[in-house]
């Protein structure tokens, strides 16, 4: 995985993709605007798991280009005792429609020495979603920014939108074994990428309780069609779909992110247990 939350988190799928003409808008019933989860980050050394820093996970209500709209952020901070070994200073946000139709994508991701941005602007006419994507290396002289235009009869989400929509999946995602083909856009182009369902499992988090979760994992695919893990989640198993772990496979080794403080949850968490 080239970037740490780039595989994110999204975490997920949408409604059936192979449908045409498919209708994108979802009533939103798992959060709410003030939502806020915390988490602690460890990363794997060899047998070593270690905590290296935080991870947030926030959700407001503004408005973009004039219309309501909510603005999700996900961020990841390394310890400056984790610097010396990688540095990581991760920023995603999203902006969507109260239907939850992503408008804009932004990530910020500085990764060892790699410092990159990757931007997305959306739009839907007549059925076809459409992506116009952007990626640039700030303070690389010599990097020469790409850009790119798809379009597609699917709904295309990102990496953070995506877990958003997640959230509001229809029933049969949560089935042991179902799978959802999805187009994802990655900062350079869009790309085909698969979500497993993998049933029923329980979490313990870092806030002392224990969750019963429904877990996923994502795949991504090579140029010779082999495919790889690039993320596993655990959302929960009530109404707010809330993730509690996330597991991010990297060039270097592997991160967790353990739920370790939530707020401003939708729904009471029914799922935790003793």
């Amino acid at each position: 995985m080239k970037k740490f939350l780039a595989t994110i988190l999204m975490m997920l799928a949408l409604m059936p993709l192979q449908m045409k003409a498919q209708q994108c808008e979802v009533e939103n019933l798992a959060f709410k605007a003030g939502e806020s989860v915390r988490y602690d980050l460890y990363f794997d050394w060899g047998i070593i798991w270690k905590k290296v820093g935080y991870a947030t996970f926030t959700t407001d209500l503004t408005t973009y280009e004039g219309q309501p709209a909510y603005d999700i952020r996900l961020m990841a901070v390394g310890s400056k005792e984790a610097d010396m070994l990688f540095k990581l200073r991760d920023s995603l946000q999203v902006y969507m429609t109260e239907r939850l139709e992503p408008l804009y994508y932004k990530k910020a991701a500085e990764e060892g020495s790699h410092y990159s941005v990757d931007e997305a602007w959306y739009s839907r006419e007549g059925g076809v979603s459409k992506v116009h994507q952007l990626r640039t290396r700030p303070g690389v002289a010599d990097f020469e920014p790409m850009e790119s235009d798809t379009e597609d009869s699917r709904c295309i989400y990102d990496m953070l939108s995506i877990i958003a929509r997640a959230r509001n999946f229809s029933n049969e995602h949560f089935m042991q074994g179902h799978q959802t083909t999805l187009p994802l856009a990655t900062g350079r182009k869009v790309e085909e990428e698969t979500l497993i369902c993998l049933g029923d499992n329980t979490i313990k988090a870092k806030d002392g309780k224990k969750y019963a979760c429904k877990g996923f994992s994502l795949y991504a695919y090579d140029k010779d069609g082999e495919k790889s893990e690039i993320l596993r989640f655990y959302i929960t198993d009530d109404a707010n779909r809330l993730p509690i772990r996330i597991d991010f496979y990297l060039k270097i080794g592997s991160a967790k992110a353990y739920l370790k403080e939530v707020k401003g949850n939708a729904h009471p968490l029914t799922s935790a247990k003793k």
